[in-house]
């Protein structure tokens, strides 16, 4: 029987190009090689598209270096009309032009944006193959945090407050200080991974903060802390359409001993060296929530999957507060390193690695 082959997207112009280098690093180790043919597609920070290594060890973080792709590798385009579709070709040097594969469906293992926010998947719809995860307009919506917000206030899901700061915008209005509170989380209105995000305890701090995120997006975000649980939810969508939600886990972060964020004992949060570095976060999977407020998470997981009209995927983030869940954010193509919570949720409930690959594969081939 042929083999389905998949292109595997990764890196990108994008602060978390690393990040996805990882995660495209464990899909390709785990996807089952008896049913995929696998074609890594790196591209480089500046944007060029390179056919990657079959070795994907060089993927992965090593004595807290972060891997990139390698802009020395053979260029690469995907074909776009309809006479070279799927069709991947070498664009440069003695083989420009020469085929290298004919791919049936990809697989970005992207984030950020250029990425993760609809640009990519812009991209493949235009080239006609079939790709796994949100389309343009989940991956946009999911990736802002404004309109997220915005979407999934719309559909009634409980949301926190927030104030927006668009370019070329001051600072946070006294009267929404007074509003918000204290602390605050100050964050690239287009970002993951923790990139960019400060916790403000004193206002004095909230300039600096800001300043921080408009490194990484000209519009900032200002976030009232909530205090609660922090508790995941994974989603997958299965090829009949069925959609479902995972176990939720809980993560504890360190120098949060009561686990409230708001009610810490100095700055720390769930940032890009604990997620991905340190190695010290801690987590209860599942969750030690009543049956019922569980099943209360999973079913707006769920819910919050639909508001935004998302397909294959996604990682619904909340806080589990006294007054009941808030939806934080929506993602909508969740990290899938060897420590992502994404996969581990799933395992967890009973959808191991290479049968999670193959279903949301699965999934985006049923779709086309």
């Amino acid at each position: 029987m042929n083999r389905i082959t998949v292109a595997v997207l990764y890196g990108g112009r994008s602060s978390e190009h690393s990040v996805s280098c990882v995660s495209a690093g464990a899909v390709m180790a785990h996807l089952d090689r008896a049913v995929y043919e696998v074609v890594p597609v790196g591209i480089t920070g500046s944007g060029t598209w390179t056919l990657g290594p079959d070795d994907v060890s060089g993927l992965r973080i090593i004595d807290r270096v972060l891997p990139e792709v390698d802009p020395g590798r053979p260029r690469v385009a995907l074909g776009l009309s309809a006479d070279d579709r799927g069709v991947l070709r070498f664009t440069d040097g003695e083989r420009a032009g020469e085929e290298v594969a004919r791919v049936d469906v990809v697989f970005p293992v992207m984030h950020g944006t250029h990425a993760e926010d609809g640009t990519v998947q812009g991209l493949l719809e235009l080239s006609g193959v079939p790709y796994v995860g949100p389309g343009v307009f989940a991956s946009a919506a999911g990736m802002d945090k404004e309109f997220t917000k915005v979407v999934l206030g719309a559909a009634g899901l409980p949301i926190g407050e927030q104030v927006v700061l668009r370019p070329g915008s001051g600072t946070v209005p006294e009267s929404e200080l007074d509003r918000l509170g204290l602390p605050l989380f100050v964050k690239p209105a287009r970002g993951g991974s923790s990139i960019g995000i400060t916790k403000v305890s004193r206002i004095g701090e909230l300039e600096a903060a800001i300043a921080e995120a408009r490194r990484f997006d000209p519009k900032v975000i200002v976030e009232a802390a909530i205090v609660g649980r922090e508790v995941e939810c994974g989603v997958l969508q299965y090829p009949d359409g069925r959609v479902e939600a995972s176990l939720p886990a809980e993560l504890h972060i360190p120098g949060e001993p009561t686990g409230l964020d708001g009610e810490t004992e100095g700055d720390s949060f769930y940032d890009f060296d604990t997620k991905y570095l340190d190695d010290v976060c801690t987590f209860d999977l599942p969750a030690r929530l009543p049956a019922a407020e569980t099943d209360r998470l999973r079913a707006l997981a769920v819910e919050a999957f639909h508001a935004l009209d998302a397909r294959g995927l996604s990682r619904v983030d909340f806080f589990v507060t006294d007054h009941g869940p808030v939806i934080n954010e929506v993602n909508t193509m969740p990290g899938f390193t060897p420590i992502s919570m994404y996969p581990q949720m799933w395992a967890a409930s009973g959808v191991d690695y290479r049968t999670l690959l193959d279903t949301l594969v699965r999934t985006a081939l049923a779709r086309c």
